[in-house]
């Protein structure tokens, strides 16, 4: 079998060859941003190997993910002193993150015994590292508005804060309560939205099979 960590450094070499003067010119005219596109593609691909239980694609697409990641750590390891870092430094990071907010595995100061107890305890220690002074520092805006709208539901729950729901937009409106409701169920809104999506699109591909099949015997 190979050594994982062997895998991993050979696609680091290739990840390398590839931007380096004669290496692959399309490769070499790439920028965070130009990038920024295929990250957020390659993520909704492998989300749908994931929904589908696709595990042969799964395999593909987390490589496709982690090309990525190579990529921008290999652009990033090109910028000036003082902003450069390597995929090394990504790594060294990732370890001290886990392991620091891990501490019921990695030292004796602290006890979880349910996965809602982790949830809790990463979350304060993220808040503590962070200095963050709001329950809205953190999310992302630029995500899907409705995992955009159950992300700070979630959070002003969780920070047992009493903020009254949008009344902007009669539709806005329905919508919100529809979220409050999905995250006070312990449903996440943005998957099971997805979910009733997908099972639309079977029912699209159904009548269209019904009406072709119609067509055809008349």
């Amino acid at each position: 079998m190979t050594n994982p960590t062997d895998a991993l450094r050979r696609a680091v070499l290739v990840m390398d060859r590839l931007r380096s003067p004669g290496g692959c010119p399309w490769d070499a005219a790439q920028t965070h941003l130009s990038l920024a596109r295929y990250l957020l593609e390659e993520t909704y691909e492998t989300l749908e190997a994931i929904e589908t239980a696709d595990y042969p694609l799964l395999r593909e697409e987390l490589g496709d993910l982690l090309l990525q990641v190579l990529f921008h750590a290999r652009l990033a390891s090109e910028l000036p002193a003082g902003d450069a870092f390597s995929i090394d430094d990504v790594a060294i990071d990732l370890v001290d993150k886990l392991v620091r907010r891990h501490p019921h595995v990695f030292t004796e100061s602290a006890a979880a015994a349910t996965a809602d107890e982790v949830n809790e305890n990463w979350e304060r220690l993220k808040s503590q590292e962070k200095g963050r002074t709001s329950v809205t520092d953190g999310v992302p805006l630029a995500q899907p508005a409705l995992a955009l709208a159950g992300k700070l539901v979630s959070r002003v729950e969780r920070a047992g804060l009493d903020v009254p729901a949008p009344a902007d937009s009669e539709i806005g409106s329905r919508l919100f309560a529809v979220v409050r409701d999905a995250v006070a169920a312990g449903v996440d809104p943005e998957a099971e939205l997805r979910r009733a999506t997908q099972t639309y699109r079977a029912s699209i591909l159904d009548a269209e099979q019904s009406a072709w099949t119609e067509d055809v015997a008349t």
